[in-house]
């Protein structure tokens, strides 16, 4: 490896990559609650065009703009064709955003802690990075992001990995004072009270990106898209890759956001989940953060977090740890099936009596 480090860039060279959670082996019976994926099955119409759609259409490229997905969003939020873009998970509109918009050495901004792929995309690109620290309680420092002078703003909401969520006419009064682009990454909008895409309709500089990895069961199709102005749209058309959205996510996706019945009725048993989830944590003393997302961060009640971390992995349970600043105290946790839920809860218990024996 070291023969080819010469021939990289050296911003990729110094690269620290993006850290995905742990994924368990093939057909293991490990509950993997740590990377915020939906308990429940996609909608029966996924699973229906799965079934029945002529797949021999695969010999042939897809709609380059997966304008079946693009209607159905239209329908779904009111924009029109031309104001929505699809792409490869919403990640991948995140590096297409970084493209388009920020020239190396001009700066993106967003709070910390946030989702840590935007320093990534930024180290990428070659840009800067303006970390603005949230206060104690991890509400976001919307005036200190405004006055960044950043080229570029990331705003997570709900935020992970904190659960905090911002008002829709607040995202929206933050984006008429900011000077760039702004970027509200709704990954978990759903779990939310609302999105922000009615209120910052009509705004020059903002794109509302969302994806159907958790409110839709469809993690593993990798769709996301991104809704905002059509000169912003086309902007990042042109950077995207030539068929960016293979044909069978294009047929799945439009299938689940049709179906809003059942991801809703999916949402509510999350959202009902959450709760009770919340208030047993808060029953054995840890200190859960209000959440507004299909995961809770909680400060342990006593001890090391990564000695618990360490007790719920030995008892097949996945969680997520991070040893880094503000978070290392810190366990999240995403909101699994109620079975799920009462297996961790065992676990936790257990860990409870021993650390305090």
């Amino acid at each position: 490896m070291g023969e080819t480090m010469g021939y990289l860039r050296k911003n990729i060279e110094r690269l620290a990559a993006y850290t995905p959670g742990e994924q368990p082996p093939p057909n293991s019976s490990v509950i993997k609650i740590n990377t915020n994926e939906n308990p429940y099955p996609p909608s029966p119409q996924v699973l229906r065009v799965l079934r029945e759609t002529d797949w021999t259409v695969l010999r042939r490229y897809p709609d380059p703009y997966a304008d079946k997905v693009r209607d159905a969003v239209g329908r779904l939020f009111g924009v029109t064709r031309d104001e929505v873009l699809c792409g490869n998970g919403s990640d991948e509109l995140l590096a297409m955003v970084v493209r388009a918009v920020v020239d190396p050495g001009e700066a993106i901004a967003y709070p910390t802690p946030t989702y840590s792929l935007y320093p990534v995309l930024a180290a990428v690109q070659g840009a800067r990075v303006i970390e603005v620290p949230s206060p104690e309680d991890f509400s976001i420092p919307v005036d200190a992001l405004v006055e960044s002078g950043a080229k570029l703003l990331f705003l997570c909401n709900p935020n992970a990995p904190t659960g905090v969520w911002l008002e829709p006419e607040a995202v929206a009064g933050a984006a008429r004072r900011f000077r760039g682009v702004v970027v509200v990454d709704e990954a978990y909008a759903d779990f939310a009270p609302a999105s922000a895409i009615a209120a910052v309709r009509g705004l020059p500089n903002v794109l509302v990106l969302r994806t159907l990895s958790k409110s839709y069961s469809l993690a593993g199709m990798r769709l996301g898209y991104a809704v905002g102005p059509p000169d912003l749209i086309a902007g990042l058309a042109k950077v995207k890759d030539s068929y960016n959205v293979d044909a069978v996510a294009i047929e799945a996706a439009a299938a689940a956001l049709e179906d809003q019945t059942y991801a809703r009725a999916n949402v509510e048993k999350v959202r009902s989940e959450r709760a009770r989830l919340a208030g047993a944590l808060a029953a054995m003393g840890f200190e859960v953060i209000p959440s507004q997302t299909n995961f809770l961060l909680a400060r342990v009640p006593c001890g090391q977090a990564q000695r618990w971390y360490e007790r719920v992995k030995a008892a097949g349970i996945l969680i997520r740890y991070w040893n880094q600043p503000r978070l290392s105290d810190k366990l999240r946790i995403t909101v699994g099936s109620p079975e799920d839920n009462s297996r961790l809860l065992r676990v936790l218990e257990a860990t409870l009596k021993e650390m305090t024996a």
